[in-house]
């Protein structure tokens, strides 16, 4: 059974977002930082977000200039949505204004027609969870916004979660941990400091 893997940028008090939906901050610019995550998303097999990550995201990975755009790209994707296969429309459109308005399948990235291509997940969040994780392959990441990794914390689906936690404190914003019922313990699997101050930090559910 492979592994979920959370992983999340988040301010030192706690807030993967400002109070304003701000993540400038998150851009830092710490080239071994950046460098550090793309080897995070290189071992896995599997992206999966909510609906509104995948909406923002799906029209901009095929095209963009960014390092992390050939992972985005060849890692098959899966997004948890209620809606159904139509929440691949805009992926699909996307796509193809991207190819009409350059000319040829060489505007895109390798791999960017797996953005309309995703599995859909549309039934109970741990039985579809549970259900990709008795696939074969590589592990699971889960990325995007915050409701959604308060969905997979608080139903207790995450095997890793792989923090980078950035040096400035927000004061308020969006949490991930707050729907927690009680307490849960974590174990340090990892903590790696680079030159502008940030930590990556990899923990796992504490064992009794």
């Amino acid at each position: 059974m492979r592994k979920l893997l959370l992983t999340m940028s988040m301010s030192l008090d706690g807030f993967v977002c400002g109070r304003d939906g701000d993540t400038r901050w998150i851009f830092s610019g710490d080239q071994e930082a950046i460098a550090w995550k793309l080897e995070v998303f290189k071992r896995a097999g599997l992206i999966i977000m909510g609906k509104r990550s995948f909406q923002a995201m799906a029209p901009f990975w095929p095209t963009a200039d960014n390092v992390f755009a050939p992972e985005m790209n060849r890692i098959p994707k899966a997004v948890f949505s209620k809606e159904g296969p139509a929440v691949l429309e805009g992926a699909a459109k996307a796509i193809q204004d991207a190819r009409a308005s350059k000319g040829d399948a060489q505007a895109l990235h390798p791999g960017a027609d797996s953005w309309a291509q995703a599995h859909v997940a549309t039934g109970d969040l741990a039985e579809e969870i549970h259900q990709l994780k008795s696939q074969d392959g590589a592990p699971i990441l889960a990325i995007g916004g915050a409701a959604f990794a308060r969905s997979l914390i608080a139903a207790n689906l995450v095997d890793e979660f792989v923090l980078m936690v950035h040096p400035i404190a927000l004061g308020g914003g969006e949490p991930i941990f707050s729907d927690l019922v009680t307490s849960r313990p974590l174990e340090l699997i990892s903590s790696t400091a680079f030159p502008l101050g940030s930590i990556a930090q990899v923990y796992r559910p504490a064992t009794a």
